[in-house]
């Protein structure tokens, strides 16, 4: 049987919310952030790196998210249109999206939640100071960077028909819910992001998406 070494608060949320919408048997092995929000120690025992999300199959270890969702639906997805046919328009934006989502998007919005959070973990006297340059790299470096990547996003969306790799849900989506998430968390969605407004509540309301946040635990994109 597959198991998800679940951490809360992680990546992992939506390789539960994969494993639902595909209907195949997983157990979920439990693990929990220390104090320092790092993993704990014990994931090591399951990848060298112990970083989730990583999944078990039977002799088989998987790790990174894109891999994982093309693992998962190579394995287990047949007649579950969760991947467009290999050779059209569509395949190419399903493989585009999986490795933007890690490769382009997260690394802006891990910089933006560093800038976000160092004031707040730094000594009481440096706080102003250390505020103040964050503010600024923020003005300067990540937002207007946020800004391009997230209009592109609900441009996408638009014309794409709600979806990022055709007509219906496909892995790229459950890859890019994760960048959409954290980006609502930290910016204001507009007029301009109707689509990805829209992309959101449309995934919310899935029933799929639900049962996994039940069987996942509490989840939050904002620490």
């Amino acid at each position: 049987m597959i198991a998800v070494h679940h951490l809360n608060n992680s990546r992992s949320q939506r390789v539960l919310w994969l494993l639902e919408e595909l209907g195949a048997p997983y157990e979920i092995v439990r693990y929990q952030r220390g104090p320092n929000m790092l993993a704990p120690p014990e994931m090591k025992a399951v990848h060298p790196l112990g970083k989730s999300p990583v999944i078990t199959d039977g002799s088989r270890t998987i790790a990174e998210s894109g891999a994982i969702i093309e693992y998962l639906i190579d394995t287990y997805g047949e007649g579950k249109c969760l991947r467009p046919l290999r050779g059209t328009p569509e395949h190419d934006r399903y493989t585009y999206w999986l490795h933007y989502a890690e490769g382009s998007a997260m690394p802006i919005l891990l910089l933006k939640l560093v800038f976000l959070v160092m004031p707040l973990r730094t000594p009481a006297l440096l706080r102003p100071l250390v505020g103040a340059i964050a503010r600024k790299a923020m003005a300067t470096i990540t937002d207007p960077q946020l800004k391009t990547h997230m209009q592109f996003w609900n441009d996408e969306l638009a014309k794409g028909g709600g979806w990022f790799a055709g007509a219906g849900l496909t892995g790229a989506d459950i890859q890019m819910s994760f960048p959409l998430e954290a980006a609502a968390g930290r910016v204001a969605l507009g007029p301009d992001h109707a689509a990805v407004r829209a992309f959101l509540d449309r995934i919310y309301a899935r029933p799929a998406y639900i049962r996994a946040l039940e069987k996942g635990g509490p989840y939050s994109l904002m620490g």
